[in-house]
C-alpha cells in the first residue's frame, strides 16, 4: 500500500529537484528519502526518475506528481476541515430560544461567538418554553434557552439567571398612581391578558385572577398593542420588557416570589457537537453578566 508520506517525499524530491533539498524541506535523512523512493518506484512498478540525479521525470513520475499533488492536497483539505470542527470553527448550530431572550440577548452574544467563527452556520428557532423543551428532547435543536419546566424526561436544565415578573399596564391606569409596589389585591377586578409566561406564578392570588381572564396573547408585539388600547393588563418578565414602551407603563409586582428561572436545555446523555459544546460555555460564561447588566439599565 502506497503510503501518503511517500507521495509527500516524492512531490517534494520532484519540486525539489535533488534529493538534499528535500530531505531538508521534509525533515529526513537524504538515505531515508532515497530509500522511500525506492520503495514507491518498487510499488508502482516503474522509474519515477529519468536519472539518479532526481532533476527530470519520466512519463510515470510526470503522472504521478500530478496525482500526487491532488491527493495530497484532498489529504490536507480533508485534515484542516475535521480540525477546523474539532475547535468548533465550522460545523452548524441550531439554538431554541423563548422570544425575550432571543430578542434582548441572543445578538450580542451571537456577535461575540461568531467573531471568532465566521463560517459556522446558526438557525434559531424563537418560541415559547414548552417548544424549547420539545425542540431539544427530538434533537431538532442542539440547545435551548428558556423558562425552568418540570423535571424529568430527556431534557436537563442548567440556570443562567433569574427574571422578576412586571406588571404591564397603560400609562394612565389607576395602577400608576400608587406610590409603592403592586399587591395581587390592587388587581382585584382587573381585566388580565394572559400569555403564557406568567403562567409560572405560582400565587393563588394570581391563578385566581388569571381562570378569569378572556384573552391570552403570546406575542409580545402584540400584547403591548392591546395594553396600549386599553383592552387590559399583563404580567411578564422584566426581560421581556426591556427598552421603552410608548403609552405603556411597567410597574414593580411586591410577590418577591414571582420571579422565573432561565437557563439551558439540552438533551441528556447526548454528548453535544464541538459547536454546541464551544456554545454552552461560552453561554454560561457571558449570559448571566450581559443580563444583569441590561435589568439594571
Amino acid at each position: 500500500m502506497i503510503k501518503l508520506e511517500a507521495l509527500r517525499v516524492f512531490v517534494t524530491v520532484a519540486e525539489s529537484g535533488n534529493i538534499k533539498d528535500a530531505a531538508d524541506t521534509v525533515g529526513r535523512t537524504a538515505s531515508a528519502v532515497s530509500m522511500t523512493l525506492k520503495q514507491l518506484e518498487d510499488e508502482i512498478g516503474g522509474p519515477l526518475f529519468q536519472t539518479d540525479r532526481k532533476n527530470s521525470l519520466t512519463a510515470l513520475g510526470n503522472l504521478m506528481l500530478d496525482l500526487g499533488r491532488e491527493q495530497i492536497r484532498s489529504f490536507d483539505k480533508s485534515i484542516g476541515i475535521m480540525r477546523a470542527f474539532a475547535h468548533s470553527r465550522i460545523g452548524s448550530l441550531s439554538i431554541a430560544s423563548v422570544p425575550s431572550v432571543a430578542t434582548n440577548v441572543l445578538p450580542p452574544i451571537l456577535q461575540r461567538f461568531l467573531e471568532t467563527r465566521p463560517q459556522v452556520e446558526v438557525e434559531l428557532f424563537d418560541i415559547d418554553s414548552a417548544q424549547v423543551r420539545r425542540m431539544v428532547e427530538s434533537g431538532v435543536a442542539d440547545i435551548g434557552i428558556a423558562g425552568e419546566s418540570r423535571a424529568g424526561g430527556g431534557v436537563e436544565f442548567t440556570p443562567l439567571f433569574s427574571d422578576r415578573f412586571k406588571l404591564l399596564c397603560k400609562d394612565d391606569h389607576e395602577l400608576c398612581q400608587l406610590e409603592r409596589p403592586v399587591e395581587w389585591s390592587d388587581l382585584h377586578g382587573a381585566t388580565l391578558i394572559r400569555n403564557g409566561a406568567s403562567d409560572r406564578i405560582d400565587a393563588e392570588a394570581y391563578k385566581q385572577l388569571s381562570a378569569r381572564s378572556l384573552m391570552t396573547v403570546y406575542n409580545v408585539t402584540s400584547l403591548v398593542a392591546l395594553v396600549k388600547a386599553g383592552l387590559g393588563l399583563t404580567i411578564l418578565p422584566s426581560l421581556t420588557m426591556h427598552g421603552a414602551h410608548d403609552g405603556v407603563a411597567v410597574l414593580e409586582l411586591a410577590d418577591a416570589a414571582a420571579s422565573r428561572q432561565v437557563g439551558l436545555v439540552e438533551r441528556r446523555d447526548v454528548s453535544p457537537s464541538p459547536v454546541a459544546a464551544a456554545f454552552r460555555a461560552f453561554a454560561l460564561k457571558e449570559i448571566p453578566a450581559l443580563v444583569a447588566s441590561r435589568l439594571e439599565d
